[in-house]
C-alpha cells in the first residue's frame, strides 16, 4: 500500500510539471508536419471512415443498431479506444523515450506515464465534444444516464494510469515487451465489440470477453450516452473491474519503486 501512496503523491506534487511536459509533447509531436495538429484528427477520422464503410455499409448494409445510427454507435466505441490504445502504447514506452531525463537529473520518473496520458487527453476530449454535437444532431438524449459519465472517466483514467505504470516498468526490463504489446493491442481491438455487435455471440464467449477490463469501459461509455443501464446494475462485474485495476496498480507501483533506481542500467 505504501508504494501506491508514494506513486500517487508523486503525481500530485508534480502535477504542474506533468501538464507542462504534456503541452510540450503536443507542440513538438507535429511541428515538422505541414498539417500540424490537424493530424490529431485526420488520422482517427480516416480510420473511422474506413470502419464505417466496411462494417456499416459492407457488413450491416447501412442498418442502425437498434434505434441508434451505426455511426453514432461506432463512435461511442472508437473514441474511447482511440484514447486507450495510444495511452497504453505511449505510456509503456514513456520512460525509455526520456532516458536522458532519467539519467542526467533528479526527475520524478513515475510522472512520465502520466504525462503521456495527459497528452492524449487533449485529443480525447476534443473528439468527445464532436461526439456530443453528433448526438444532438441525431436527437439522442441519454437523460439521467449522463450523470454516470464522471464515474466512467474515473474508471478510464484509473485503469490507464495503472496499466501505463506497470507496462512502462516492464518495457525497461524486457525490451521485447513493447513489440509484444503492439501486436496485443491490435488483437484486442478486434476481440472487443468496438466495431461489431455481440448480439448473436453465445453467453460463454461474452463472459470470456468481459474478462478484459477494457470491455467494461467501452460498454460503459455506450450505456452512458445511449441510456443503456446504470453502472451499479451489475455489481459483480463492477467489482471485478475495480479489483483488476487495483491489482494492476499495486503491482505496477511495487515494480516501479523497486526497479526505478536501476532503469539506467537496464537501458
Amino acid at each position: 500500500m505504501k508504494f501506491v501512496l508514494q506513486i500517487i503523491n508523486e503525481q500530485v506534487k508534480n502535477v504542474h510539471l506533468i501538464i507542462r511536459l504534456a503541452i510540450y509533447d503536443m507542440k513538438s509531436r507535429y511541428q515538422l508536419h505541414y498539417l500540424g495538429w490537424f493530424w490529431q484528427f485526420l488520422n482517427p477520422a480516416l480510420q473511422i471512415a474506413l470502419y464505417w464503410f466496411v462494417f456499416g455499409f459492407g457488413i450491416r448494409k447501412g442498418s442502425p443498431v437498434g434505434d441508434t445510427p451505426f455511426l453514432v454507435w461506432l463512435l461511442l466505441g472508437l473514441i474511447p479506444w482511440f484514447f486507450i490504445a495510444p495511452s497504453i502504447l505511449q505510456g509503456s514506452n514513456s520512460i525509455y523515450n526520456r532516458v536522458n531525463l532519467v539519467s542526467k537529473m533528479k526527475f520524478p520518473v513515475s510522472s512520465l506515464p502520466t504525462t503521456s496520458l495527459v497528452t492524449n487527453s487533449f485529443n480525447f476530449f476534443t473528439m468527445m465534444l464532436i461526439l456530443v454535437v453528433l448526438l444532438v444532431v441525431n436527437k439522442i438524449n441519454a437523460g439521467l444516464y449522463l450523470l454516470q459519465l464522471p464515474y466512467y472517466l474515473l474508471c478510464l483514467y484509473a485503469f490507464l494510469f495503472a496499466v501505463s505504470l506497470l507496462f512502462s516498468t516492464i518495457s525497461i526490463i524486457f525490451r521485447d515487451f513493447q513489440l509484444i504489446l503492439q501486436s496485443g493491442i491490435r488483437m484486442v481491438f478486434f476481440l472487443l465489440p468496438i466495431v461489431w455487435k455481440m448480439d448473436n455471440l453465445p453467453a460463454f464467449y461474452v463472459n470470456i470477453l468481459k474478462l478484459n477490463p477494457i470491455f467494461y469501459l467501452i460498454e460503459g461509455f455506450r450505456d452512458t450516452f445511449l441510456g443503456g443501464r446504470w453502472f451499479f446494475t451489475d455489481v459483480t462485474y463492477t467489482a471485478y473491474f475495480w479489483s483488476m485495476t487495483l491489482f494492476i496498480l499495486f503491482l505496477g507501483s511495487f515494480m516501479h519503486v523497486k526497479f526505478r533506481t536501476k532503469f539506467v542500467d537496464y537501458i
